[in-house]
C-alpha cells in the first residue's frame, strides 16, 4: 500500500524484480503418471527372474541415519506390490528420534500371490547410523552384511561388531548371501542437519561397497516435508527447483551422480494406494532390481 502512495515521489523507486520462480517450465526428468505405466512396472516385477540359478533372491541393503525412512520405504514398496496398506517392517514415526527403532538384522521378503510365494528380492533392514562410537549401527557390521557374513536375527551392538564364533556369523558366505545393491537413504527435509560424522560413515560404507563392485543408489525421502509445492501436487516433483537443489545436496555430500538419486514419498499417512505415489516408488525399485540382477550376473558370467 505504501508503495502505491509514495511511488510517484522523487527518489522513490519500486523494485520491479519478480520473485524467483519455484518451478522449472518442464520436468527435468520425465515421468509417465499413468495407471498403464504403473501396471507395466508391476508386471515386470512380477515376471522377474534372477539371472543366476544359484541365487534365489536379490538382496538389497538400506542404510542411513536414524529416522530417514528406511523401514518406511520397505513398507511402501510392499504397499504398492500388495495394493493395500502393509507393515512388513516396523517403523517409528516419533518426532525428533534420538535412537534407532530397528535393532535386529532381518531380510524382509515380500509376498507374491499365494501363501509361501515371495518376490525374488528382499530388503535388509538395519539399525540407523548415528554420530559417535557408542550408538547406532557399527560400520564393521554393515561391511559384514555387504559380504553376507551376518544371518537374520542378529541383534546389533553399537559398541562392538559381530565376531567369528557368534551363532549369527556366517563364516562361508556365497553370492546368494551377499548384498547385491546398496541403497543410501537421506531425508530431504533435513539433509543439511545430518552430522558430518554420519555422512562420513555413509561415505565409508559406499567405499566398501565400491570395492566389492556393488551397485549403489540414493533414495531421498520426505520430499513432501521439504517442498510445499510437492506436498500439494506430487506431479511437480521434477519441476520443483527446491527438490532438485536437495538432490544436488545429496550428490555433493555422498558423491553419487544425479541419475542414481531418486526422490520418493513413502506411505506414512495414507491407508489407501495413490497412483502418483505408487509410480514414484516403482521407479527406483525397478532400477534397483535391474542393477542388482546385473551385478549378480556379472559376478558369475564376466571373465
Amino acid at each position: 500500500m505504501f508503495r502505491k502512495l509514495f511511488h510517484h515521489l522523487p527518489g522513490f523507486t519500486v523494485d520491479q524484480t519478480p520473485p524467483a520462480a519455484s518451478e522449472f517450465d518442464e520436468p527435468w526428468r520425465p515421468v509417465t503418471w499413468s495407471g498403464a505405466n504403473k501396471e507395466d512396472m508391476l508386471q515386470k516385477l512380477r515376471a522377474l527372474q534372477v539371472s543366476v540359478p544359484d541365487v534365489n533372491r536379490l538382496n538389497i541393503l538400506l542404510h542411513g541415519p536414524i529416522g530417514a525412512g528406511k523401514s518406511s520405504f520397505i513398507n511402501s514398496v510392499n504397499t504398492v506390490l500388495q495394493g493395500h496398506n502393509t507393515t512388513a517392517a516396523l517403523a517409528d514415526s516419533s518426532a525428533g528420534k534420538s535412537y534407532s527403532f530397528t535393532v535386529k538384522f532381518k531380510y524382509h521378503r515380500l509376498k507374491k500371490g499365494a501363501p509361501g510365494i515371495f518376490y525374488p528380492f528382499s530388503f535388509a533392514d538395519i539399525m540407523g547410523l548415528e554420530p559417535g562410537s557408542s550408538s547406532g549401527v557399527h560400520i564393521e557390521d554393515i561391511v559384514h552384511v555387504l559380504n553376507g557374513r551376518i544371518k537374520s536375527g542378529y541383534v546389533f551392538n553399537p559398541v562392538s561388531p559381530i565376531a567369528e564364533g557368534n551363532p549369527s556369523y556366517n563364516s562361508e558366505p556365497s553370492l546368494k548371501d551377499r548384498v547385491h545393491c546398496l541403497v543410501s537413504v537421506l531425508p530431504a527435509d533435513n539433509i543439511s542437519l545430518i552430522s558430518n560424522e554420519v555422512i562420513q560413515k555413509m561415505k565409508d560404507v559406499r567405499e566398501k561397497a565400491r570395492n566389492l563392485d556393488i551397485p549403489q543408489v540414493v533414495l531421498m525421502s520426505m520430499v513432501d516435508k521439504a517442498c510445499p509445492l510437492v506436498n500439494d501436487d506430487l506431479k511437480k516433483i521434477y519441476t520443483s527447483k527446491k527438490i532438485k537443489d536437495k538432490m544436488k545436496e545429496c550428490r555433493d555430500k555422498l558423491g553419487v551422480p544425479m541419475n542414481c538419486i531418486y526422490p520418493v514419498r513413502n506411505y506414512h499417512e495414507q491407508v489407501t494406494n495413490d497412483l502418483l505415489q505408487d509410480v514414484l516408488i516403482l521407479m527406483p525399485i525397478s532400477d534397483i532390481i535391474r542393477f542388482a540382477n546385473s551385478y549378480v550376473e556379472d559376478q558369475v558370467y564376466t571373465e
